[in-house]
């Protein structure tokens, strides 16, 4: 990979694909995407029946497209097939099934952090992610009693609440390290070893385990779960049991809010991200397109357009 690329793009649906075919068309050859599926398309692939109706003016929108990408009425699987053909003329350089955790800003370019423990560097970022992003869940059964001291990101957590992060990413060590400063911190991982984490935060998690902040409990992993009296019983394979006030898992698969929110950009009450007439998000470089940016769903084509018209307003900025 390059060292530093134009424009890194988050996110492999339409708006995503727009973003790289048109960087291409318009001569802006430095450019990477990400997608965390195996495929592009993956809403399209994984929520869509086959055989379903893509309609270009979804739920009656009637949209013209501006841009290059000439797509009409169709099905599921002749929308894929469209884009298949695009991104083959227009070849880009692409990483499937890698998920960025994050980005963040270091002097005038942007470094966007992988779950691969990755870190690519970009002069410009569009953010293309779908709604329908949801955090890997383990394979045992919640009881429905203590689902809702049961969670995915931190959001919900009180101070003083005995906490239990389950996981070995960058996520479930920034979580136990936060939370360390207010509650007490148990951090369980199957493996004895944080392998996939960045420098940063293993100094921090190695500084919380030296200080007695955060307990550990590595190489062991979760039986199962029971209610407490309210309250979520952890029963390990290593034959022991513990009660905490909340466990938050941190396995994987980072919902498309907490994504956006870990990128540090504003969100109105709805949770859908600030943009200007450009598309650019409340930080500077950085422009959002795609459904994401509806509170009910946008369409194929609106995400068309986004991907167009960002690029054009990249390519003046270059």
């Amino acid at each position: 990979m390059k060292e530093i690329y134009e424009i890194a793009i988050i996110g492999g649906g339409p708006g995503g694909i727009a973003s790289a075919v048109e960087s291409m068309m318009l001569g802006i050859k430095d450019v990477i995407l990400f997608e965390k599926g195996e495929n592009h398309s993956t809403t399209i692939r994984k929520f869509y029946k086959d055989k379903k109706r893509v309609d270009k003016d979804y739920k009656g929108q009637k949209i013209e497209l501006d841009g290059n990408i000439y797509f009409c009425d169709g099905t599921k699987e002749s929308t894929l097939d469209l884009f298949d053909k695009i991104i083959s003329k227009n070849a880009f350089e692409a990483q499937f099934q890698t998920e960025v955790e994050s980005i963040s800003k270091e002097k005038d370019y942007f470094v966007i952090h992988t779950t691969q423990n990755t870190s690519i560097k970009a002069k410009f970022i569009v953010i293309s992610i779908g709604k329908m992003g949801q955090p890997n869940k383990p394979s045992y059964p919640i009881p429905s009693s203590i689902r809702n001291v049961v969670n995915f990101n931190a959001n919900s957590c009180n101070n003083g609440e005995k906490i239990l992060v389950v996981g070995g990413g960058n996520s479930a060590v920034e979580y136990a390290c936060v939370l360390s400063e207010t509650n007490p911190v148990t951090l369980n991982y199957r493996r004895t070893e944080f392998a996939r984490i960045n420098d940063t935060n293993k100094d921090n998690l190695d500084s919380c385990f030296k200080a007695g902040k955060i307990t550990p409990k590595l190489g062991i992993d979760i039986a199962n779960l029971e209610d407490d009296n309210g309250k979520p019983k952890v029963n390990f394979t290593d034959g022991t049991s513990e009660t905490f006030d909340r466990i938050i898992y941190a396995i994987g698969g980072m919902a498309p809010i907490d994504f956006l929110k870990k990128c540090n950009l504003k969100l109105d009450e709805n949770g859908v991200p600030l943009i200007d007439e450009n598309h650019q998000s409340s930080i500077d470089k950085v422009y959002i397109a795609g459904d994401i940016l509806y509170k009910n769903g946008g369409s194929i084509a609106a995400a068309l357009n986004h991907g167009f018209h960002i690029v054009q307003e990249i390519k003046k900025r270059l």
